[in-house]
């Protein structure tokens, strides 16, 4: 989107979805990163700081304000003066406004606040700013809006091989899985931005040298929300030194994160047994009364963190900090980083391209910070309230009205395309007919091919929305029954369905 909107020709492609890695995997929140200032990281903090509050004016309907609870305890953690300290200069350097500012709390205020916390040890708390979001709609957005700018884009395609001419990489050899055809790109500069799968294009490059990749797992649980009950996010520590969330989202609450060194396949990345009791026991050590177990848990993902190898770290004290590796054929990769500071790795990217190769042509300048996204002209979170409102008047007609929070915070203004549709579906039930015009908008508009593209990254029905799961996979059936699938493209639901197994049994 950087390189498209500076009048740069670009293309972007994926080996399978949009946001099929680590960016539909994250603890989708874009937040200021608060235990990296224990790592002493004040540049990223600050940076992915005032980040925040760019992304959600971006698109407010996707970037949410959530008041974060932060418990202190007797035994662990850094204590009230220390933590004050931290979150002040935490507010200080994200550029917090006023009324956003950490409050720190009392014993008993905290406790009010989240009646649910075991009072052992707690001393007191305190409650500071971030921001929800939904991780892979925030990425389909971008590359939508990219599109809008002229950027081509291709999901399941993959590269295979690159094009050399006299030591330089002028292009990419790729598999376009939907028509099993071979394609071949020629582009001036090719950048690497593959995540957890950098080092394998480095690779074949024949370019890994030096740094390289150290990948982290991160694994998240789902529970129902009468489960769970918190009355807020909250971000906790526990035993081992490392902190954990808990975030409500409608009828849910999901838990994360592990940080474990992986070395598997980077294709099937499961929650095992174990990462899973490990965040359920956090949990039970935090909370009263509540003795979750696996068979409480009603999905799950995981993810790998794409992180530069520090030699004697371990995987929690790994930075976060994003790096550019540039080879001696010209390729540029980028890796590391956080979701929240995807803008500023994108121009710090764009820059380097442009300096090296377009130095000569006179583009357009940085202007991500104010490019709307989803077509999105909400003004603030107020307007999408209310047009969360309008929706539910408009769907009053149809008995469906309790959908307008769910499409709103997934498609923001693109909803009215959706209610549109609802007209040409006739029988089943109301909110069938809303499932099938859900769908018929995101395959004539967000490029799905795979069911899991649908039912993870475009809906998230898959983690938080099992209740509306079933008629959604009904309106698939009938939707794609008539469709002549493409090559090497399996538009059944064998394989969505064992996706569901993996992530709901342990």
């Amino acid at each position: 989107m950087d390189a498209a909107s500076r009048g740069l020709k670009t293309a972007l492609i994926e080996k399978k979805d949009f946001a099929y890695g680590t960016s539909s995997r994250s603890t989708k929140l874009i937040h200021g990163g608060l235990r990296y200032l224990k790592q002493l990281e004040f540049g990223l903090v600050k940076e992915v700081g005032s980040e925040r509050a760019v992304v959600h004016k971006l698109a407010p309907h996707l970037v949410i304000p959530e008041k974060m609870l932060l418990p202190l305890y007797e035994k662990r953690g850094l204590g009230s003066t220390l933590t004050s300290i931290g979150l002040k200069l935490y507010d200080w350097l994200a550029g917090v406004k006023p009324e956003d500012q950490r409050k720190m709390l009392s014993r008993k205020q905290t406790l009010k606040q989240e009646p649910l916390l075991n009072p052992a040890d707690i001393k007191g708390g305190a409650i500071y700013a971030e921001y929800r979001t939904d991780d892979a709609r925030l990425t389909l957005e971008i590359v939508k809006t990219a599109y809008q700018y002229g950027a081509v884009t291709a999901n399941y395609c993959e590269v295979m091989d690159f094009i050399y001419e006299d030591g330089k990489i002028s292009g990419v050899h790729a598999v376009d899985h939907v028509t099993g055809k071979s394609v071949e790109v020629q582009a001036t500069a090719i950048v690497n931005a593959a995540g957890p799968w950098v080092d394998l294009l480095r690779e074949k490059d024949h370019s890994k040298k030096g740094k390289h990749l150290h990948l982290t797992k991160g694994v998240h649980v789902v529970v129902p929300r009468e489960k769970l009950p918190v009355a807020q996010s909250i971000y906790f520590d526990v035993g081992d030194g490392r902190m954990i969330f808990a975030i409500p989202r409608g009828r849910i609450t999901y838990i994360g994160t592990t940080d474990t060194n992986y070395a598997g396949n980077l294709d099937e990345v499961m929650v095992a047994n174990e990462d899973a009791a490990y965040l359920l026991r956090a949990v039970n050590q935090t909370f009263c009364n509540l003795n979750l177990t696996l068979a409480d848990i009603e999905s799950s993902w995981a993810g790998l963190r794409p992180l530069i190898h520090e030699e004697g770290k371990g995987a929690s004290e790994l930075s976060r900090k994003d790096e550019i590796f540039e080879s001696p054929s010209g390729l540029v990769s980028i890796a590391g980083g956080k979701l929240t500071g995807y803008r500023k790795m994108a121009e710090r990217v764009v820059d380097l391209v442009t300096k090296k190769y377009f130095h000569s042509r006179k583009l357009k300048p940085v202007t991500t910070d104010s490019i709307f996204l989803a077509s999105s002209d909400f003004k603030n979170y107020d307007e999408v309230k209310k047009y969360i409102q309008d929706v539910g008047e408009q769907l009053k007609p149809h008995f469906l009205e309790n959908e307008a929070t769910y499409l709103v915070s997934n498609f923001g203004k693109q909803t009215d395309h959706i209610i549109s549709y609802l007209t040409l579906f006739k029988g089943g039930t109301h909110t069938l007919r809303l499932r099938k015009a859900e769908l018929k908008f995101c395959l004539e508009n967000e490029m799905v091919i795979m069911p899991e593209d649908f039912f993870i990254r475009r809906t998230g029905m898959l983690y938080f929305d099992y209740p509306r799961l079933a008629e959604a996979v009904e309106a698939w059936e009938e939707i794609i029954n008539d469709t002549n699938p493409g090559a090497g493209i399996d538009y059944e639901l064998a394989g969505l369905k064992q996706l569901i197994y993996r992530a709901t049994h342990f």
